[in-house]
């Protein structure tokens, strides 16, 4: 059984990575579940409602809203940070909460400070998804971090190679006290996973090496450990169908005790992964389109651009794939890697022009790569770009 005691070098850790307290930190079995938690209280409190967030992500981090009760409202990106654009957005009283999301780690902080602004002027939630940039908080212009509630990952290709785990930063200033009381007993009294999960997730290593090796017949293989609970993807078949595949849940002593030995390695990862984008950002600029807040030393989990259409991305990562490149479909398609009924997740294909061109258009690639590989993979990606430079702005 995990008790408090078991996560405090985890959350003094983090604390002290941001300058926070470790009070305000609580750890969780996937961020997905710690998402849940904050807004199932926040419904709790102030009632159903509407959670402003976007498709250009992952059916996981839309499935806690639907599964509190919520309504989610699907807003266009920024081409510059593929997170919520705030300049179009209009939001009224039914807005209980806002997700501001640092899409493949890109922390746009004026942006970000024009969302928590909106937000906050009709008494909504500033929900941060740190999901991909782990211990990283967007601050106000005073330096004091803009969200109410923070969402970091531990999870499957994020920054660390720790495969589950979550924490979820709860901004002691948070206007609503009602709601951080609720949320903050809520994710105090989870219990922890149990033993067969906590199995399940000790052989998850093992069993992705393995059926990546047999192709097509460990593809069969993992969709049956899958129905059989003897293998806990990254995204289970439920998730695609407006649901959450467990409980929330704090990590096991096991997952802890991953999460302890790698955090203190976050800065390396941090460095190694910055110059990779350095090298991407270097041997890229003017090829193919890349988002206009990917700064040449940012640290992101995956390295994002677009290519001229969706034919061009398509080809793109094919060259790629064939040279033993592991390119990246994130967010191909959008609410990504599909759900089965777009519409039950509030979003009609069609009705966001500007996201959905972006999806057609995006591939990314890999940062855990040293800075001469990175230079290889870029020049692959020009050598399957026709000249005439990126299309977008």
């Amino acid at each position: 059984m995990t008790t408090h005691a078991d996560a405090a070098a985890v959350t003094r850790m983090l604390a002290e990575r941001t300058g926070t307290d470790a009070s305000d930190w609580f750890l969780v079995f996937k961020a997905r579940y710690g998402m849940e938690v904050v807004l199932r209280g926040l419904a709790a409190v102030r009632g159903r409602g509407d959670v402003v967030t976007q498709v250009f992500t992952c059916s996981t981090a839309v499935d806690p809203v639907l599964v509190a009760g919520l309504r989610p409202v699907h807003a266009e990106v920024a081409p510059a940070s593929v997170a919520v654009d705030p300049e179009p957005l209009a939001l009224d009283a039914a807005t209980r909460a806002v997700v501001v999301q640092h899409t493949f780690g890109i922390v746009d902080e004026p942006r970000a400070r024009g969302l928590a602004e909106r937000a906050q002027a009709v008494g909504a939630l500033v929900v941060e998804d740190s999901a991909h940039c782990l211990g990283r908080l967007a601050r106000g212009a005073d330096g004091r971090p803009l969200a109410d509630v923070s969402v970091h990952s531990f999870g499957v290709e994020k920054m660390l190679p720790t495969r589950f785990g979550g924490a979820i930063w709860l901004n002691p200033a948070m206007r609503d006290t009602a709601v951080r009381e609720r949320v903050a007993s809520d994710l105090d009294a989870l219990p922890a996973v149990g033993r067969r999960l906590d199995l399940v997730a000790r052989a998850y290593r093992t069993q992705v090496r393995v059926l990546n090796r047999l192709g097509g017949v460990g593809a069969r293989l993992r969709s049956a450990l899958t129905a059989l609970g003897l293998f806990e993807p990254a995204v289970a078949p439920v998730e695609g169908r407006a649901a959450l595949a467990h409980r929330a849940m704090r990590p096991s002593p096991w997952m802890l005790a991953q999460i302890e030995a790698a955090l203190p390695g976050l800065a390396a990862t941090e460095e190694r992964r910055s110059a990779a984008v350095a090298e991407y950002v270097r041997e890229l600029a003017g090829v193919v389109e890349v988002p206009a807040s990917v700064g040449e030393r940012a640290s992101l989990v995956r390295f994002p651009f677009f290519a001229a259409d969706a034919e061009a991305a398509t080809r793109t990562v094919d060259a790629l794939t064939a040279a033993g490149v592991y390119a990246g479909r994130w967010y191909r398609p959008g609410l990504f890697p599909g759900v089965e009924d777009p519409q039950a997740y509030g979003w009609t294909p069609g009705t966001l022009p500007v996201t959905e061109d972006l999806i057609a258009r995006v591939v990314n690639l890999p940062t855990a790569v040293d800075a001469a590989e990175a230079r290889r993979i870029a020049g692959l990606v020009r050598a399957a770009t026709p000249a005439g430079g990126p299309s977008g702005t």
